[in-house]
């Protein structure tokens, strides 16, 4: 991800804006991110698999899905091991 400056973005605009069209750009201020810019497209890709059936993050997640999660990461890395 790029990175810009509050100030860049005052200063350089057009590069700021060129390079969130590519992909996402994170905005700093006093070296620390606070805004991330991301194409319209990215954003409503988000927004749709955030509203998916059965979607959920970590802090809303049950002890269940944490589990099932897990067990399924094992399992794809059991089955990673086997094949390497």
């Amino acid at each position: 991800m790029k990175t810009f400056s509050f100030s860049d973005l005052s200063r350089r605009s057009g590069d700021v804006l060129d390079a969130a069209l590519a992909g996402p750009v994170s905005l700093v201020k006093r070296g620390k991110p606070k805004v991330v810019m991301i194409p319209v497209e990215d954003y409503r890709k988000l927004l749709d698999l955030a509203a998916a059936p059965g979607a959920f993050s970590l802090d809303s997640a049950s002890d269940g899905d944490i589990d099932a999660l897990v067990e399924g990461f094992k399992t794809f890395l059991d089955g990673a091991e086997d094949r390497s």
